[in-house]
């Protein structure tokens, strides 16, 4: 029980960020959580190290380095120009955002285009001069790598647990066949949304995007070959849960395999390394140990076990991953829910039900997505920019309840 409240403290802490002159930063919060439950010796100090996810860890680490260089090169500047640079109103730019990100976040995981899409969305927002605000582009870019995710088994790792574990057949193809639809009219919601909150800031037209030079030409020809290594291994990810979906590719291989080139090739290899995101890689590094904390209390088990309720309805599925996902995120979530679902001879619906509800709780609250804290910690580095609970929750909270809506109505006139 006394995970469960540090925890509750974790939450309310990253809320408000602040106690009398002493504003802290997300990691921090986590770090004290993680350390709280140590002290009190609610987690040993092996199982605390055994609950680091070191393959998450090390997919972030190599991802971090591929997205510092494309910024250091100058070459992501060079790419955001040429994906941006005829969009000429703010109602373009950020559909653009939010169809560019939700679309490559299916492919590339959502994690990767939230490292990779920060820095341009602050590029984007310097180069407007205020027409286009930072926290308008950075929330689009959430709400975007979480829904676009939901319609593919590689989006997220938690689809890729379902997708692996959860008796689908050919899930490329039903995840397609079940979240594409509301998943599209999901990411046209968010955009009605962000519109309706930040309708003073759309009557300031015109934008534009200013073309930035290449600055390391070396590093830059690396980091294409990075980015085409990290294609390539997605790929043969791809093609793997095709033809034989117990092959063991980790994410691990797709991130450091990628980011080889840069790191045994380029000069700068150190400068780059040492300027990647560390503070967020201590974040999940402790978030892993309160999770698993919390987790090993039985606390939300002996909830869901005792709570009468049938637990294989889609709406429940849906409602229960988005309410409990922000308290033990969505990867333990599923691992927690995918066995009972299949133990009761779950439909398939039912499935992607569990898939839709655990990531779609990323547009409820900051802590609901890996996604989310990476793009605020991100941001809080590079352009001393951020996005409080508030502002995340004051269209978080509508977004989820629509999106939610749209899946549940979905999967009950498919059936």
């Amino acid at each position: 029980m006394i995970s469960v409240l540090i925890l509750l403290g974790v939450f309310s802490l990253i809320a408000v960020r602040r106690i009398g002159k002493f504003r802290f930063q997300i990691w921090q919060v986590m770090l004290g959580g993680a350390a709280a439950v140590l002290v009190t010796q609610q987690i040993s100090l092996f199982d605390a190290l055994k609950a680091i996810n070191l393959d998450v860890m090390f997919f972030l680490f190599g991802v971090f380095i591929i997205g510092e260089a494309l910024e250091k090169s100058g070459y992501l500047s060079h790419i955001a120009y040429r994906i941006f640079g005829r969009v000429q109103t703010l109602d373009g730019m950020v559909i653009l955002v939010l169809l560019g990100a939700g679309i490559s976040s299916a492919l590339l995981m959502n994690d990767t285009i939230a490292i990779i899409g920060t820095p341009v969305m602050l590029l984007i927002a310097k180069n407007n001069n205020g027409a286009a605000k930072p926290k308008l582009l950075l929330l689009a870019l959430a709400f975007a790598v979480t829904i676009g995710s939901v319609m593919s088994p590689i989006g997220n790792p938690q689809n890729l647990l379902i997708a692996i574990n959860g008796g689908i057949q050919n899930p490329f193809v039903t995840f397609l066949k079940y979240l594409f639809i509301p998943t599209v009219i999901n990411l046209f919601i968010a955009y009605l949304l962000l519109r309706l909150f930040f309708y003073k800031q759309f009557k300031q037209q015109p934008v534009n995007f200013h073309n930035e030079p290449i600055t390391d030409e070396r590093l830059a020809k690396l980091t294409m070959i990075s980015l085409a290594i990290l294609i390539g291994l997605v790929m043969i990810k791809i093609g793997l849960v095709f033809i034989s979906p117990e092959t063991e590719f980790r994410l691990t291989y797709i991130a450091l395999g990628a980011a080889a080139p840069i790191v045994f090739f380029s000069p700068k290899r150190c400068q780059v390394v040492r300027n990647i995101d560390w503070t967020t890689l201590v974040f999940f590094a402790a978030m892993f140990i309160l999770m698993q904390s919390v987790w090993d209390s039985g606390f939300f088990q002996s909830i869901i076990n005792h709570s009468g309720q049938d637990l294989t309805t889609n709406g429940t599925i849906i409602g229960v991953s988005v309410i409990l996902s922000q308290l033990i995120s969505n990867v333990p979530l599923v691992a927690l829910y995918l066995p009972m679902l299949v133990h009761a001879g779950a439909t398939t619906a039912g499935m992607m039900a569990l898939a839709a509800g655990s990531t779609i709780a990323g547009n409820l609250t900051i802590l609901g997505a890996a996604s989310n804290v990476i793009i605020i910690q991100n941001a809080e580095k590079k352009g001393n920019e951020t996005i409080t609970f508030r502002e995340f929750t004051r269209i978080g909270i509508p977004l989820t309840i629509l999106n939610c809506a749209i899946y549940w109505l979905y999967f009950l006139i498919i059936h």
